[in-house]
């Protein structure tokens, strides 16, 4: 367990709402300005004033249309659309900010690992160093669709193409290019050293990539790497890749599981488990007392859209609850699909019978991480008890109403958590790149890493001839 602080990212995406079902309805809220870029580069000094890490986005490329067989549910509510690309605000962001970081969603099923090396090299180096990726192999079919491919690839087949790839983008990012590629010689008429700049062969099931990078080395070289896959497979690859893996359970004992399968599936793959930073899915609902936050906390429900609520979510997990009766519990429903999902939610409260309007209630605010509501000092010891119970590294914050949720947390908790060294005062000014400041480590992948492999293999990194005779 760490004593160290909290690492904080705030959970968004460039649409009017996200996971708070009717957010948009709330007064204040300012969903609406996602496409301001002013808006964006506000958000980004109020977090950097406030010493989080980062801000994380979501990001899909299709709309939610399982519910009722219709996207109409999720229109009306604006259930994650419309969605714009958040990889394009990231460098506005990053010029009114020094230090905060920026997790980038993107799938690796929709867009070629040679194009997509480019943009995340060309982020790093716009942002100095302060980029993630979020790896996704995507799960809407609706995007299928669009994107030419009909249907979704097979579960298992998506983590198969998403290892090659991450293959093809690790020798672009950390083998094609040397150091000291960059000569900028005037005299002798020499920007690059043509020897430097190596073109990486790759030959494989998926892709073909003959050719050498098309930048320059950045600060990181390899984006940080960000990882949510809750399957088997998918925390097998997480284990194998990811940095920060981002979790979204109920309760902090379920939340142990998930840690401790993460970490063994690091050292299964010969990383140092503690080299995986762990951030759970948190939404905060804070005021001055108790009395006045469950107050708030109801408010907010009463802005929930039950429509809106269950199109998420069966967007999220392919069950669609439109046929059945509300207050129905849901063990009388027999199909596979929802006996799963009563699984889930029983084994978060057992002492519940759920029903589709129940869990309606319970996604509508915050999606499905879990919902802290409560005073600063009640706050604080349940992120604690987050932290005793579950071993997470941090959260990533969620919100009722935007920017509210944040600036509430900012204005009201985060001053508990700082009195009780659960939360930075400062940020390390020596750690200037997100792989440094979220893993106290260096710029570049540490040792065990199969990016840090692929560099090993750069002619100028390898020993001598007869050196290990």
């Amino acid at each position: 367990m760490s004593d160290r602080p909290f690492k904080l990212f705030a959970f968004d995406v460039q649409a009017p709402a996200h996971l708070t079902a009717g957010s948009w309805r709330n007064e204040g809220d300012l969903g609406h300005r996602y496409t301001d870029l002013g808006y964006w580069t506000g958000l980004a000094r109020l977090l950097e004033d406030a010493r989080f890490d980062g801000i994380f986005f979501a990001d899909t490329v299709g709309y939610h249309d399982v519910h009722a067989g219709s996207p109409d549910a999720a229109l009306r509510d604006a259930a994650q659309f419309p969605i714009n690309d958040p990889s394009l605000l990231v460098s506005g962001m990053a010029a009114a900010t020094e230090h905060l970081g920026f997790g980038v969603t993107c799938s690796l099923t929709y867009e070629q690992p040679y194009s997509l090396a480019r943009k995340f090299s060309t982020l790093d180096h716009l942002t100095g160093g302060r980029v993630g990726w979020n790896v996704v192999t995507s799960y809407s079919d609706s995007a299928a669709r669009n994107l030419g491919l009909g249907t979704q690839l097979p579960h298992d087949r998506r983590y198969d193409l998403a290892e090659e790839y991450l293959e093809v983008c690790y020798r672009l990012w950390e083998y094609s290019w040397q150091d000291d590629a960059v000569l900028r010689d005037r005299d002798g008429g020499r920007y690059l050293d043509p020897a430097r700049i190596h073109p990486i062969d790759h030959s494989g099931t998926y892709f073909q990539v003959p050719g050498f990078h098309l930048c320059e080395p950045s600060p990181q070289r390899t984006p940080v790497l960000f990882q949510a896959g809750a399957s088997a497979r998918g925390t097998a690859f997480a284990g194998s890749h990811a940095e920060a893996i981002f979790i979204n359970t109920m309760t902090p004992e379920l939340s142990r599981r998930a840690v401790d399968r993460a970490r063994l599936a690091a050292a299964e793959a010969g990383r140092d488990p503690r080299d995986v930073q762990v951030l759970a899915l948190m939404t905060v609902v804070v005021a001055p007392t108790d009395a006045e936050a469950q107050e708030k906390y109801e408010a907010h429900l009463r802005s929930v859209s039950y429509e809106g609520a269950l199109a998420r979510f069966a967007g999220w997990t392919g069950v669609d609850l439109s046929g059945c009766d509300p207050d129905l519990p849901l063990r009388h429903v027999e199909t596979e699909g929802v006996r799963s999902i009563v699984d889930m939610f029983s084994r978060a409260d057992p002492t519940r019978t759920w029903t589709p309007r129940q869990i309606a209630s319970y996604l509508g605010v915050g999606g499905t991480g879990a919902t802290v509501v409560g005073s600063p000092s009640t706050v604080a010891a349940e992120l604690r008890r987050w932290r005793d119970v579950a071993d997470v590294d941090g959260f990533n914050l969620s919100y009722a109403a935007k920017p509210a949720g944040w600036t509430e947390f900012i204005e009201l908790a985060l001053p508990e958590l700082r009195r009780q060294g659960l939360a930075r005062e400062d940020y390390d000014r020596d750690a200037r790149t997100l792989r440094e400041r979220l893993t106290g480590g260096g710029r570049l992948t540490p040792p065990g890493h199969p990016a840090t492999a692929v560099r090993a293999l750069r002619p100028d990194l390898l020993p001598p001839v007869g050196a290990l005779v």
